[in-house]
């Protein structure tokens, strides 16, 4: 079962995702184009987000570490040369003098400001996805002054954060409110960056450890309630306070469900059996509370009570995405729950989430996969019937991101399991 499993996962990044990115990568620029419509059949710009190109870099670099170990099959270093150029490409255009990262720029690398008169650097979460990307191509490549310009991007975005000067776009976070989402982008960046650091032997490489098990105990401490609900805002009364707002009440289950994999990483690294134990009860709770039993798959949004998001309006403009689109099927938290139910179940041995594997990955085949194999990839954005729905996400862009990380993830599990 486990090897069969584990070609399906293979097959599925040889034959249908990967031959639609190596067609989208910019062989003249650098890096990757990815505004693509929802079926993937049509480019409808060449503008470059570096959120996506930073997890281009990482996926390319990841991708050609597993093809250099025999995991997957392939030459690793052309995917290493055009990882190195989107790298450059970075490097080149989208530093700023203020040490952080602009969001989007030209296929040729000006800057555009995505929000007329914002200015260029509008979401910090770009900056964690260079970052991200960067650290993955330096461990492959073993380029130390890669590394350290990801350092000092990290630093850059740490100094922001503490100083509250931050803004997260396309994701704003509301007046006096905290965001799970911070947290949560910061343990992932955190964990990969120190693990790298270490392998370098950097001397900073232990503080930003520490910083990934401060992040994770504010996860399941500040976000998550007693009974497994993970929050995705809190205001000053914190989980336990009265859930009258919508901000205060919805719940993203793919989000953290995907949280609660960086969460057992950060874990199981320092030993620490009751975080693995709560994360396993967190993803538990959000799958069950998440789960469409009426057509299947997973609802963007719910309240914490189950169903369609309620309670009162502040007039903030997330709640118009939450109302608006809540009962949608994406392709990413259906990627993300096949590998945090799959390591769940090799963290704890509980056979509930064997099930959940299977009925996840069931689902997510039937629906997500282009029926077009001279397309490939996954139509992204379903409706509550699982019919293909044209709509932005996020970001108007088909991002490289979730599917692959995922199933490259999933075939590093596999493989170690099928050796063991």
């Amino acid at each position: 079962m486990t090897a069969d499993l584990l070609n399906v996962y293979r097959r599925q990044v040889d034959e249908t995702l990967l031959p639609f990115w190596m067609r989208a990568v910019d062989g003249e620029h650098g890096g990757v184009f990815t505004c693509f419509n929802n079926r993937g059949t049509e480019r409808l710009s060449s503008d470059k987000y570096t959120w996506s190109q930073g997890r281009f870099i990482w996926i390319w670099s990841r991708l050609a570490w597993l093809r250099k170990q025999g995991m997957m099959e392939g030459e690793a270093e052309p995917l290493l040369e055009q990882a190195r150029a989107a790298v450059e490409f970075i490097q080149e255009h989208a530093f700023l003098e203020s040490g952080s990262i602009a969001f989007l720029l030209t296929e040729t690398g000006e800057r555009k400001e995505s929000i007329p008169g914002a200015g260029y650097d509008t979401s910090f979460y770009a900056d964690c996805f260079v970052v991200l990307g960067f650290t993955e191509y330096a461990r492959v490549s073993g380029e130390l002054h890669v590394l350290l310009q990801a350092l000092e991007l990290y630093n850059s975005i740490v100094r922001r954060l503490g100083s509250a000067n931050v803004r997260s776009e396309p994701y704003p976070a509301p007046e006096g409110l905290e965001l799970h989402a911070y947290s949560m982008i910061m343990l992932n960046v955190s964990q990969e960056l120190a693990e790298v650091l270490g392998q370098f032997q950097h001397a900073r490489a232990q503080d930003v450890d520490d910083n990934s098990v401060r992040f994770m105990e504010t996860i399941v401490g500040q976000f998550a309630a007693e009974d497994g609900t993970l929050f995705e805002m809190v205001d000053e009364q914190g989980v336990n306070g009265k859930k009258e707002t919508l901000l205060c009440r919805y719940v993203n289950p793919g989000h953290t469900i995907e949280c609660m994999w960086f969460v057992m990483k950060t874990a199981g690294r320092h030993r620490r059996k009751d975080v693995i134990e709560q994360a396993c009860d967190i993803t538990k709770h959000a799958l069950e509370l998440g789960w469409d039993t009426e057509y299947g798959g997973l609802l963007r949004f719910v309240d914490y009570k189950g169903g369609q998001p309620k309670g009162t309006l502040t007039g903030d403009e997330n709640e118009r995405l939450i109302l608006g689109s809540w009962d949608t099927k994406l392709w990413w938290p259906h990627s993300e729950s096949l590998y945090t139910t799959l390591l769940a179940y090799e963290m704890s041995g509980d056979e509930a989430f064997r099930i959940w594997h299977e009925q996840i990955h069931d689902f997510t085949f039937k629906v997500f996969p282009n029926p077009d194999p001279d397309v490939g990839e996954w139509i992204q954005i379903r409706n509550r019937h699982n019919e293909p729905l044209d709509k932005i996400v996020a970001l108007p862009v088909k991002d490289p991101y979730h599917i692959l990380r995922n199933m490259l993830l999933l075939v590093e599990l596999l493989t170690k399991r099928v050796k063991e």
